[in-house]
């Protein structure tokens, strides 16, 4: 058994591959893949009247896969209905081409037009509508099919590849028109909501057809039936031509009805043709031009802008979209569709099983490992889609309860074999633990427990396909079914755990082994309760966890809310308390519910804590004992080796609560109680390492021990027992802490025996729950101030709290924190976003109940109402009573009379709310649940205080509740009348949660292609990750998340390898991707923007790279404001692409602007500052104004001196530029003189004005963006990759691999050099050079 929790540290392998360590796997991954990657051949292609064309293949690839390119091939598109035929053979849908007898390099594949069914038929009418669609975002919009927007296309003027060369050179410099629009300009404070989402040329829709959908006169009679006939479509064409169109299994033709009268023979002439496009083009000219035209467009699009996301991605604004005929989406609409889209055979499909058997595919090499997981991962996707649309469906009242009887909220629903329930306590189930808001916390807890287990991915347990929606105020938990579970009694299917809380409680040997396999991964500890009859039961998780056999023979767990410990800062217990660093901080506090948990980053974090602790003592002990050898002090010897171990034993067994905060008892110099821990990277990672000398020996000592073969003495044993008790470990033999997830469960009780036990869970759940406090709070804000963690908005503030175990609950701690911090003023903008943050999140619980109150009819108008009051200048907000469209006058002006005493049980209760009073619970919201004090009573004093803007407001709160407007230039600051009327809102979304499966083996690689680059190997690291992108592809598809970071690696390495073109393409794809996944304003797509206009100017294409920057700062502007460090880099960006085109003046607002930023947030004395002050020195040097130029490079001088001293080449070259710029202020001066003096027969030398060279820009540019070229030669080379790799061992040694991002590995440390100039994660190549300056 090793000595890790697991099989390395513990947030490796042991997740994601089930065991497994990856160092030993890559190599074995390395020779699979060669196999994977077979060699492509070519294939003819002949299509009925086209040319025959080429086509590239794959012998993995499956036959269907060349249906699909031809029915999006521009040529071949309009056919659906055709089998693929080698000489004479129709070739199976589903064969690999591999396996096709006499398929090689050159074979002729004909495509056959086979006859319809009435299936393929509507296929084809389906595929036919989706063509004619596929230029109109309105799916986008209106957030279906996973269409998302992309707007990349609009500022790069078409694809950036090939033909973006051709289009700017770089001589045509004059023709740029750099000026940005008004509102883009720095200090601008007005913020339009319209460019946004800026017109896109090719969405003006070309119409091809007026109307195309079914006939009245569906289905045939049997007569027709047996003519051939399918079913009979209705058209209008352009120029108007009513037709009536019968599809049979030959192909489509003209009939003879009308819209009153039914003849369903074959018009003369009938144009029978196979496919309904060709049918079309004969009857309607205007059909054929713009179908052609459009089809055009469609193939020139990037595919990405095309393909489908894996989960739907929502827009919070969209324009006034025309709602035209469409018979697809009518019929969509209202059958659950499931006939055509699932290729499976049967009706409805059975989700649980699905999901369960995708697991049970195997997985002892790469090959089925990818087959395995691009299954779970395609299921898992189409299963939040369908939980999703039913959780609608559920809440706007088209699904049928299962037990209608009961009222409203305690009603569950079944559809499409999904399982749904809302999240209130339905029979007091919840009572003791908060009610209502313990039973809208638990399907997340739960989700996070679904999470885990799936995570951990033991073979033989089974946990439910589980989504949680929240829609229209209310939240739905959407699970698979358990098959058999609906006819039996829950008493009876439930043999492990407990169904009412731990009363009554029962076990079973197979879950117990089971679970015992998840046990050391999730750090849940084997306990024993008593159960009704008061005895003790072993459990191995917590007791809500039930255990039940499905009639499929799986094991199911279900009900995971509490896999994770208790939040003891949050769960006030009689009789217990906290340590002084929590309480210090004022908890334990009330909260809602008893449901608070800690999350699992947290209790990863805290367990890595106690290991470097647990390394460090055992250490301090050898040092002791072997000092004391060299004394030859026997007498102090036989005391247990040493006065460190005796005092440690004590300690240990003198009781827990008075021993140790975070078991750090002991009186040695390193182990530092939490409080003084700064981060636990920081502090102990590296300042560990060099001054214990003993660590090694303690991991060989520490592994020896655990081995219990005997071999280790029996000092080195009491050394490994004194350290294992200081830290709490459940084993005295090897390092190993695990937590009881049900200490202080109300309702559960423990036997005698295990009491001493009891109390040391609890005492580590303590030190837990302090840890965050006094750890990872202060970590993260350490974070910030030093730029490693730069969250741009709501969503990115949330993923850095969560990254470090912090639960949105401390936001309030977090800010009351960052105020206390001396340099608070670095830290603006994260509070201002955690300001954002409480604010919207108070908002969103108040309208959550606000909507529920509300009928359908009146959504809009409530909505509406809603923002007025929340953001709003106008004070008395009156709401706009839906006028309703149907009620007779009479009985309104009765209503209208009632409204003000809101009685009368209208559901109008909604409408008396006023903006005073929702302010008030915004602020007692904060208080109550973020224990935070905001002081302000009207959003124009929350503006005022905490300088926040309106329409970010409007963002955060939008995309909390899935509030869709309409997208226009609201003006919230009019006094005289309110900013929304119920037209603005579009729409209402749902927002959902889910389990995101991952790519195990593609990460691997990824990771280790980031630690080649980072050891300098960018040749091997651009493999790997290449290699890393296939896989992912082949498990993700072509759209994620994860594809996104794999692409913007790729192309920086392109870029610091010289390729510029490749750099292009990848970061195209890479903005596409962001933009399409994660949404056109996220912070990641700002990001990838600015990375592609750099990219852009490297390529010569400088108003393109100007055109993104300009949208990458409006993006900005929006999301966060212009208060921002990362708004101090896009500016100098932009500073710096003007300089180039010699726009001189435009070019110093944006830099000298960088420069203020960049003062506020990383101190005036910083070296990002000196370089703010020599890019402005260098305008005002171009314009000859040579007193600010001096100015400005003395300042920098004056920096670079006090910081990296006077050897120092920054230094040096700043002296020279100072040198220069003198010389050039004394020749001006000289000649001004000479003016002066002689008037105008003065003989003046020419003063030269500088343009500076675009090669002089990219390279600052390079700079700012932390790139280095480095010319390094072969002896710094090697000198360097050994000093890599000694640093490497020592990080090994510490097992203290940074858990912080996957994204930013192990910095070596930073030398002071220009290139800490930008702190992001160093790429290979700054790293080399940071080494190589030093």
């Amino acid at each position: 058994m090793s000595v890790m929790n697991g099989d390395g540290a513990p947030h490796r392998a042991e997740e994601q591959n089930g065991g497994g360590d990856p160092e030993h796997s890559d190599e074995g991954n390395e020779q699979e893949v060669i196999v994977i990657q077979d060699t492509g051949f070519t294939v003819k292609i002949q299509a009925p009247g086209t040319e025959p064309f080429d086509l590239q293949v794959s012998p993995q690839e499956m036959v269907q896969e060349i249906h699909q390119v031809l029915m999006d091939r521009e040529d071949t598109c309009h056919r659906t209905c055709f089998s693929l035929q080698l000489e004479g053979n129709v070739l199976d849908n589903f064969a690999e081409l591999k396996s096709i007898e006499g398929l090689q390099e050159g074979s002729l594949l004909k495509v056959v037009e086979e006859p319809y069914t009435v299936r393929e038929a509507r296929i084809h009418v389906r595929h036919i509508r989706d063509l004619l669609k596929s230029l109109d975002p309105s799916d986008s919009y209106n957030g279906v099919d996973c269409n998302s927007l992309s707007f990349l296309s609009v500022f790069t003027e078409g694809d950036l590849g090939e033909n973006g060369k051709r289009k700017k050179k770089g001589s045509e410099l004059e023709q740029i028109d750099c000026t940005p629009p008004e509102h883009i300009l720095p200090g601008s404070k007005d913020r339009p909501l319209v460019p946004l989402q800026p017109q896109n040329k090719d969405w003006k829709p070309l119409q091809c057809l007026k109307i195309l959908t079914m006939s009245g006169w569906n289905p045939p009679p049997g007569n027709r039936k047996m003519h051939g006939d399918l079913m009979y479509l209705y058209m209008v064409t352009v120029e108007e031509r009513h037709v009536s169109i019968t599809a049979s299994t030959r192909g489509f033709y003209l009939n003879q009805s009308t819209t009153y009268t039914f003849n369903p023979k074959p018009a003369n002439p009938s144009f029978l043709s196979h496919s309904l496009v060709e049918l079309l083009s004969q009857i309607s000219p205007a059909f054929k031009k713009n179908f052609s035209t459009i089809q055009k467009k469609r193939v020139q699009r990037h595919p990405f802008e095309r393909i489908a996301t894996p989960f739907q991605v929502y827009s919070w604004t969209a324009p006034q979209v025309d709602h035209a005929m469409d018979c697809v989406r009518a019929e969509d609409a209202y059958t659950s569709r499931l006939g055509y889209e699932e290729h499976i055979p049967g009706q409805t499909r059975d989700w649980n099983e699905e999901l369960q058997t995708t697991r049970e595919l195997p997985r002892k090499n790469l090959p089925e490992r990818l087959l395995r997981e691009r299954a779970i991962f395609k299921v898992h996707s189409d299963f939040a889609a369908a939980a999703t649309r039913g959780s609608m469906a559920v809440i706007d009242g088209n699904v049928m309860a299962i037990n209608p009887g009961e009222e409203t909220r305690m009603q569950m629903f079944i559809w499409n074999n999904i399982f749904f329930s809302l999240g209130f306590d339905v029979r007091d189930h919840y009572l003791e633990l908060g009610g209502d808001s313990a039973a809208h916390a638990a399907p997340t807890n739960d989700l996070n427990g679904v999470r885990a287990y799936g995570a951990v991915d033991v073979d033989g347990l089974y946990t439910l396909g589980t989504v949680v929606v929240d829609y229209r105020g209310y939240r739905i938990t959407a699970q698979s079914i358990i098959p058999g579970i609906l006819e039996r009694e829950q008493e009876q299917s439930v043999i492990y755990g407990s169904i009412d809380f731990g009363k009554t409680v029962v076990s079973h040997p197979k879950y117990l082994e089971l679970l015992e396999k998840t046990s050391r991964p999730l750090k849940v500890q084997r306990h024993p309760v008593l159960d009704d009859k008061s005895e003790a039961v072993e459990l191995c998780s917590s007791v809500e966890c039930k255990g039940i056999i499905g009639n499929d023979g799986r094991h199911y767990i279900l009900d995971l809310l509490r896999t994770f410990p208790p939040d003891l800062n949050f769960l006030p217990v009689e009789g217990e308390e906290l340590p002084e660093e929590s309480r210090r901080q004022g908890f334990p506090r009330q909260h809602r519910h008893r449901l608070a948990c800690l999350r699992q980053e947290l209790i990863e974090a805290f367990v890595e804590h106690r290991y470097l602790l647990f390394m460090k003592m055992a250490a301090l002990q050898l040092m002791q004992q072997k000092a004391n050898k060299e004394n030859k002090a026997t007498a102090a010897l036989t005391e247990n080796g040493g006065p460190q171990a005796a005092t440690l034993e004590n300690k240990g067994e003198g009781g827990d609560a008075t021993a140790t905060t975070n078991g750090s008892a002991p009186p040695s110099p390193m182990a530092t109680e939490n409080g003084a821990c700064e981060s636990p990277e920081s502090s102990e990672g590296k300042a560990g390492e060099e001054n214990i000398p003993g660590l090694a020996q303690a991991k060989e000592l520490a592994e020896t021990v655990a081995a219990e073969d005997g071999t280790a003495d029996l000092k080195s044993r009491e050394v490994v027992q004194n350290a294992c008790k200081a830290v709490g470990s459940i084993s005295n033999t090897s390092f190993d802490i695990r937590f009881n997830p049900d200490i202080f469960s109300p309702g559960v009780r423990f036997p005698e025996g295990s009491s001493e036990d009891i109390q040391k869970q609890k005492q580590l759940l303590k030190d837990a729950a302090a840890f965050l406090v006094s750890c990872q709070i202060p970590s993260l804000v350490k974070d910030c101030l030093d730029h490693n963690a730069l969250p741009m908005d709501g969503a990115t503030l949330t993923e850095a709290l969560h990254q470090r175990g912090i639960n949105v609950r401390y936001l309030g701690t977090v800010l009351d924190f960052i105020s206390k911090t001396p340099a608070r003023t670095q830290l603006d903008h994260i509070y201002r976003i955690g300001i954002y943050e409480l604010i919207t999140r108070s908002a969103k619980h108040f309208f959550k109940t606000y909507l529920q109150g509300v009928e359908l009819s009146g959504l809009s108008a409530a909505v509406s109402h809603f923002l007025n009051c929340f953001l709003s200048s106008f004070t008395d907000t009156v709401a706009h009573l839906p006028a309703d469209e149907l009620v007779s006058k009479r009985k309104n002006r009765r209503r209208r009379n009632r409204v003000p005493g809101g009685g009368g049980g209208d559901n109008t209760a909604w409408a008396s709310l006023t903006p005073t009073e929702l302010w008030r619970s915004i602020v007692s919201e904060a208080s109550s649940y973020y224990h935070f004090t905001l002081h302000c009573e009207t959003v124009d004093q929350a503006v005022e205080k905490y300088g926040l803007q309106k329409t970010t407001l409007l963002r955060e709160i939008s995309i909390k509740a899935g509030i869709q407007i309409l997208i226009k230039d609201y003006n919230f600051d009019s006094r005289h009348k309110p900013a929304f009327t119920e037209e603005d809102i579009l729409n209402i979304f749902p927002v959902v949660k889910h389990v995101n499966p991952k790519a195990s083996d593609a990460f691997h690689f990824f990771q280790s292609g980031q630690a080649k680059v980072q050891q300098g190997f960018l040749k091997e690291g651009c493999e790997l990750i290449n290699e890393a992108l296939n896989l992912f592809n082949n498990v993700y598809g072509a759209m994620h998340v994860e594809l996104c970071a794999c692409l913007r690696l790729l192309a920086r390495l392109n870029y610091i390898m010289g390729d510029y073109s490749e750099a292009l393409s990848n970061q195209q794809k890479a903005v596409l991707m962001s933009e399409r996944v994660l949404g056109i304003e996220h912070p990641n797509t700002i990001q990838e923007y600015m990375h592609l206009a750099l990219y852009c100017f490297a390529n010569g294409q400088l108003s393109t790279a100007l055109k993104l920057l300009y949208r990458a700062r409006y993006l900005m502007l929006q999301v966060c404001g212009e208060d921002h460090p990362e708004m101090a880099l896009l500016d100098s960006n932009i500073g710096l692409v003007l300089h180039g085109v010699m726009e001189f003046d435009l070019s110093l607002r944006f830099l000298e602007n960088a420069l203020a930023i960049n003062s506020k947030y990383h101190g005036a004395r910083s070296l990002k500052v000196a370089l703010s002050h020599h890019l402005v020195a260098r305008v005002y040097e171009s314009k000859a104004e040579f007193r600010s130029a001096l100015q400005h490079e003395k300042e920098g001088y004056t920096i670079y001196k006090n910081q990296v001293g006077e050897a120092h080449e920054k230094t040096r070259e700043s002296s020279e530029y100072l040198k220069y710029l003198t010389q050039q202020a004394v020749a001006l001066q000289r000649t001004m003189n000479e003016i002066y003096k002689n008037g105008s027969s003065a003989s003046i030398m020419p003063l030269k004005f500088t343009a500076p060279t675009m090669a002089s820009v990219l390279e600052q540019l390079n700079i700012i963006n932390g790139i280095i070229f480095i010319p390094l030669s072969q002896k710094d080379l090697e000198n360097l990759k050994a000093e890599v790799q000694r640093r490497q061992q020592l990080q090994e040694a510490m097992k203290s691999e940074e858990q912080q991002e996957e994204e930013s590995p192990l910095e070596l440390e930073h030398k002071l050099t220009a290139e800490q100039e930008r702190q992001s994660a160093p790429t290979g190549a700054e790293v080399l050079e940071q080494q190589a300056s030093a």
